[in-house]
This record gives structure tokens, C-alpha cells and sequence, in this order.
């Protein structure tokens, strides 16, 4: 077998040992078996809310399982008509065998990040903040640029977006703003962008012409339900009201619906003033300040738990997670991961796919340190 054959199989081996690894083999087995026994329950659907999540649990659990199985069977088939082709001397044998591991080797990929998108929360929709840096104008502007990509990232993936507050500039784009965006695993994919974004162009504000450098920062956490107890009481917080800003007309509002909620605590401060009543107003700010608290426990998990890699959630405004530069040459680069496009502007307009998979596969790479083969 070749040099090539060879390590793209053991590669291939450490991806399925990494996915069963992480989906813990033994007890998903043991798992599935018991959950097949309720399926068979007659009883079971009795509970309609715990039958459902049952079956959903169930339905993930075998597909997850059938995939590993065919994956390894795969392998094995693959590697058998290559020993089988050297024997007779049969090249095409070999050929189709060896493009068969290649296919193989980068539908794992996917299967790995589809991986990564199975924490508690990855499915849900998510908050994005958006928080414009020091520098005025400048970083305002920048601020909106980058509300902009990301409406535009979740519009170019079917997923809905809602604005539920935005601080406009004094003279252009938005000192702070926070959307909610709907669809299948929003927060899987966009927790890989919180962070600190820094621009560097010519700045259309300024008559000299000179070159600028801008940051804003990005926020990102999960949209959470009743299923997750997060203890937060009145007592915790200081609620603030006030008039809603907007851009004039039948934008201002004359009441003070517009809520600030501030946890006393942690010092975590959410608003919105998407509704003209303040009630609304203050459910929707409650149920954000349960879900930022919830974040925040998420990122204590993952910081224990991986205490010695390079965590994404090492988040703050000293954290700088990309430079996009429009002059005096094109480039975006993901500073955590290396990856670069030389086409800014696809990029502004939401082609983040690259970056956010790569984000998300750096956690793989990092995991592949002492994965056992399979026996």
C-alpha cells in the first residue's frame, strides 16, 4: 500500500475513534437499547412532551451510530479491494478504492463539525451584540458594516432575523445594537464569531483621506427555554425604563417602554426596545439576561473541561479574532485559525462559512491529541 493510502486510512481511523470518543460509544449503546424498550412502551405516548423528546433523542442516537458503523465498514471494504487489487495487479481496482477513502475521508470532516454543532444549546436560535470600539464615527460605521454580515450571513441561510435594539451614531452607523437570529443551530455557528473585528481602510470621514483603524466587538449566546433553570430574581437585577430611540418620525417613542435590565452581580447589562410596550419589552429583556447568565456558565464549562487548549470562548475587547483590510491591499484574516479571502467585500456581504467552519474545526484538531485506534 502506499505511503499516501496508508495515512490518509490512519487519519481516517482517528476521525471515527475521535467521533466515537466524543459520542461516548459504550453508554449510547447501552442508551439506544433502553430507549428502544420505550419505544415499545404502550404507555409512552401517555406523555406527549416526553414521548417526543424521547423519539428525538432516539432518532439522533441511532442515526449517529449507523453513521460510525457504515464509516467503519466502509474503511474496511476500501482497504480489502486495495489489498485485493495489489494481489492481482489490477490498478483501476486500486484507483476506485483510493478515490472511495478520499470521499470518505471528507464526509468525516462534515460529520465532524456536524459534531461540534451537538452541545446543549448549539441548536438554538441565538442573540448577537454588536458594540462599536473607541474611535467615534469611525468605529460606529464599523459597527454597522458588521450588523449588516451578519443579517445578511443568516439571510443567505434561510434564518429569520429580528432587531430588538439599536443605539444609533451621532453621525453615522451604531454605537451598540442586538438582533435576534431564528434557524437550526444559530448559535452552533455564530458562537465562533464573538470577538474583537478590527477594520483598517480610507475613511469616507475623513477629507485627508487617510487611513483608518476601526474595532467593534461581537457578542454572541444562546436563546434558552424553560427546560434550562438558570436562578436569576428581581432582587438580582436593577430594571431601568426609557424612551426608545430611533430614526425619527413614527420611529420615536413618545413612552418610556424601552427596558434595561443589569444583574447586579456579574455586571451583564441587555436592553430592548423592539415593541412599543413595555411589557413585551421586559419579557424579552428577561428572557436575554437568562440566556447571557446561561452563556456565561456554558463558557466555565467548556474553560474546565479544556483548560489546556486555546478555548474560542476566551472572549474579551482585548481579544482580537480577525483583521479585514480594504486598503492598501484587500484581505480578510482569521487570526485565531489563519484563514484568509482576498474578496473583503463577499465577506461583508455574509460569506463566513469558511471562517466559521474552520473555528469550529480547530476544537477537532485540538481534540485529536491522544485519541486511542480502534480496536
Amino acid at each position: 500500500m502506499r505511503a499516501e493510502t496508508e495515512n490518509l486510512a490512519n487519519e481516517i481511523r482517528q476521525a471515527i475513534a475521535l467521533l466515537r470518543r466524543h459520542l461516548d460509544w459504550d453508554q449510547t449503546l447501552k442508551r439506544l437499547d433502553y430507549l428502544n424498550q420505550c419505544a415499545e412502551d404502550a404507555d409512552l405516548w401517555n406523555d406527549i412532551e416526553r414521548a417526543q423528546n424521547l423519539m428525538r433523542e432516539r432518532q439522533f442516537l441511532d442515526d449517529s451510530v449507523a453513521a460510525i458503523n457504515r464509516f467503519s465498514q466502509t474503511l474496511d471494504d476500501c482497504l480489502g479491494l486495495i489489498a485485493l487489487g495489489e494481489e492481482e495487479g489490477d490498478k483501476a481496482i486500486i484507483a476506485e478504492a483510493e478515490a472511495s477513502l478520499t470521499e470518505l475521508r471528507h464526509e468525516l470532516d462534515k460529520r465532524q463539525i456536524a459534531m461540534l454543532l451537538a452541545g446543549e444549546a448549539d441548536g438554538n436560535d441565538t442573540y448577537l451584540e454588536v458594540h462599536a470600539g473607541a474611535g467615534g464615527t469611525e468605529s460606529q460605521d464599523w459597527a454597522a458594516m458588521l450588523l449588516r454580515m451578519y443579517i445578511r450571513w443568516a439571510e443567505g441561510h434561510g434564518r429569520k432575523t429580528e432587531v430588538l435594539e439599536v443605539h444609533d451614531g451621532e453621525e453615522a452607523g451604531i454605537k451598540s445594537a442586538t438582533i435576534l437570529v431564528k434557524g437550526a443551530d444559530s448559535y452552533g455557528w455564530l458562537k465562533t464569531e464573538s470577538g474583537v473585528h478590527r477594520l483598517v481602510r480610507i475613511s469616507p470621514f475623513d477629507a485627508n483621506a487617510r487611513r483608518h483603524t476601526s474595532f467593534a466587538s461581537i457578542w454572541v449566546y444562546p436563546v434558552i427555554d424553560d427546560t434550562i433553570a438558570v436562578d436569576v430574581t428581581e432582587a438580582d437585577v436593577r430594571i431601568d425604563t426609557y424612551r426608545a430611540s430611533g430614526a425619527g418620525g413614527q420611529h420615536i417613542n413618545t413612552t418610556d417602554s424601552a427596558v434595561r435590565i443589569t444583574h447586579i452581580k456579574t455586571g451583564i447589562v441587555v436592553q430592548c426596545q423592539a415593541e412599543r410596550s413595555q411589557h413585551k419589552n421586559r419579557a424579552a429583556a428577561w428572557a436575554m439576561l437568562r440566556a447571557r447568565l446561561y452563556e456565561e456558565e456554558l463558557k466555565k464549562r467548556e474553560a474546565a473541561a479544556q483548560e489546556t487548549q486555546d478555548s474560542k470562548t476566551d472572549i474579551g475587547w482585548g481579544h482580537q479574532i480577525r483583521s479585514y483590510v480594504l486598503q492598501p491591499y484587500q484581505l480578510v484574516k482569521d487570526l485565531r485559525t489563519g484563514i484568509e479571502s482576498t474578496d473583503p467585500q463577499a465577506v461583508l456581504d455574509g460569506e463566513l462559512d469558511r471562517f466559521m467552519e474552520a473555528a469550529l474545526a480547530q476544537k477537532i484538531e485540538g481534540s485529536k491529541q491522544n485519541i486511542e485506534d480502534i480496536e
